[in-house]
């Protein structure tokens, strides 16, 4: 398996462990122990403590860049381009997923909220840089 692959194998794992782990426990232990009934959950209104809407947001915030993420190591695979700068930068968008989701579910404060943003721009960079070098080779 390429490093690219590899590195979207982490992040789909990564994404779905903040959903078991950080949503799904929840939810399932206030059912279990009586505080909320399955379908106290509705997705159009906040509910649970502050800590649990943003691991919700977190995991939404890794939902909506694994596609992108996933469209160009497919694309860089698919073409043969999976080594070098474009598998360094594939890791990069790794840790800095792991890096924001981290920071997302620290703290809402602002200087928190900066770093996460730093992250995400991180990834953005990574993305774009990554796209470049596809265009290029293609």
């Amino acid at each position: 398996m390429t490093i690219p692959l590899q590195a979207l194998l982490w992040f789909t794992c990564w994404t779905l462990g903040i959903a078991t782990v950080g949503i799904g426990a929840w939810r399932v232990g206030n059912v279990l122990l009586g505080k909320a009934r399955p379908n106290a959950f509705p997705a159009d209104t906040p509910h649970g403590p502050d800590w649990y809407r943003r691991v919700m947001r977190a995991h939404l915030n890794c939902v909506e860049n694994l596609g992108p993420f996933a469209a160009l190591v497919l694309v860089g695979n698919a073409v043969g381009v999976t080594d070098g700068t474009f598998a360094t930068l594939a890791q990069i968008v790794v840790a800095a997923r792991m890096a924001q989701t981290v920071a997302h579910i620290s703290s809402g404060r602002s200087l928190v909220v900066n770093i996460r943003f730093t992250f995400f721009l991180t990834q953005l960079v990574c993305f774009a840089s990554m796209a470049v070098i596809l265009l290029r080779h293609g």
